[in-house]
């Protein structure tokens, strides 16, 4: 008998053994490897990741706060395929670290069904505050309307994208929800469904003018979504711009979509300069008073007629110049001299000389060439070059020979070099 207990103690020990080795406890964020980080991203709505390394102190420091956020949002969204948490030891996941990026320590990203958003995590690191992050992006952010008036009053300073469907549980509604998700903080989402949807359009007409509007009126009668695009210079249906393409196929829909809401032209504020900051691209920068409209109009239709082909060399934005008064002083303006124009990049601050030469055809495009091949740097050291065209002439009288130009202002609103452990180590 005691031969058949210490058997069958013998026995139990074995079977927490394996149940242990094969069996890990269901706790904590989940991690990632090269073998499983693929069916993961592709697999769920939200995917928020932790890249850390264990030789870095800050990473050790969030590991437990972002293993107990995981287990509170495993709670809060029980089901499968909505939310993973999950972590990357980014010195045994080499190549995961070089996909996506990191040169910093802890990092936080987030991947919306399977597409990684340009926002990295830079909220509050406590498991309270990321389960709220988490919360807040699994929101719905598409708004329903049920009748013409609820349209009639939306939020012009944010690009509209309106969809109209037979039925909520259309396949091209799931595609349009995603798409929604991943793109909300550049447009703001609306939907109607059945009568609601049916009455944003007047009958069909015959009229030559008017076939894109028939086609789509036949598409909605046949219970085929439409999606349109509403510009924020105009909330009149006249506008819409039809959607064409597959209302299935989610990257294509994602790419129109993407094209629509994020203008050529952005503001910057206080919340994403950080962000803008970030894609390393130096500013071309509209100062203007809080109620010139007119400035800002004249400047967007400039930027785009003359400079389209410079939006991957440059980030071309406007900055409510009461707002930023402090980049104004590095310039020696204030208010007062509002509207204006500056070149930051990231290492000096440049004024374009004179806010009228905006409206003469290639002065804005000369100043920008005159960022890239030095010269306005080398003016502001030197005088104006002997030949040429003098962009920055009165600019450089007043400055002086042997000045420097103005320090970048828009620098110190990016990351701090502080505020991650660096990916060399002996930097520590």
């Amino acid at each position: 008998m005691q031969f058949y207990s210490s058997q069958k103690c013998r026995c139990l020990a074995i079977f927490m053994v394996i149940y242990v080795l094969y069996n890990p406890t269901d706790s904590g964020a989940v991690d990632m490897t090269s073998e499983n980080i693929d069916m993961t991203l592709a697999s769920n709505e939200l995917v928020f990741l932790n890249f850390y390394a264990e030789w870095c102190r800050f990473s050790n420091l969030l590991a437990p706060i972002f293993n107990e956020a995981a287990d509170k949002v495993k709670e809060a969204f029980p089901e499968a395929g909505k939310v993973v948490l999950g972590r990357v030891d980014c010195d045994r996941e080499t190549s995961i670290a070089s996909r996506f990026h990191i040169t910093k320590y802890p990092t936080l990203k987030i991947i919306r069904n399977g597409q990684l958003s340009k926002r990295e995590y830079r909220g509050q690191r406590s498991a309270e505050a990321f389960l709220d992050f988490v919360r807040k992006q699994l929101e719905d952010p598409i708004k329903e309307f049920k009748s013409l008036k609820d349209l009639e009053n939306l939020d012009s300073r944010k690009r509209i994208i309106i969809g109209y469907f037979d039925r909520r549980d259309q396949p091209e509604y799931d595609t349009f929800r995603k798409v929604a998700t991943n793109l909300k903080e550049d447009c703001q989402f609306h939907v109607g469904f059945g009568d609601a949807a049916q009455a944003m359009h007047p009958p069909a007409v015959d009229d030559s003018n008017d076939i894109k509007r028939g086609n789509a009126i036949d598409n909605l009668a046949l219970g085929n979504p439409i999606i349109v695009f509403r510009p924020d210079v105009a909330l009149s249906h006249e506008n819409d711009e039809t959607y064409t393409g597959s209302l299935k196929n989610f990257d294509e829909l994602k790419i129109w979509v993407q094209e629509k809401c994020v203008p050529l032209v952005r503001e910057i504020t206080f919340e994403n300069a950080e962000e803008l900051t970030e894609e390393g691209l130096p500013f071309l920068i509209l100062f203007h008073k809080p109620d010139d409209t007119e400035a800002i109009k004249d400047y967007k239709a400039i930027i785009e007629s003359q400079l389209l082909d410079e939006k991957q060399n440059i980030n071309f934005l406007t900055a409510d110049g009461q707002r930023f008064a402090h980049p104004l002083h590095h310039l020696g303006k204030s208010e007062d001299d509002l509207p204006l124009i500056a070149i930051d990049s990231f290492r000096h601050m440049y004024m374009f000389p004179n806010f009228a030469d905006m409206y003469q055809p290639g002065k804005l495009k000369q100043f920008l060439q005159d960022l890239y091949n030095g010269k306005l740097h080398r003016e502001f050291h030197y005088g104006p070059d002997p030949s040429g065209n003098e962009v920055q002439t009165e600019a450089i009288a007043k400055a002086g020979k042997g000045t420097s130009p103005p320090e970048s202002s828009f620098k110190k609103l990016g990351p701090s070099k502080n505020r991650y452990t660096l990916l060399h180590k002996d930097e520590l």
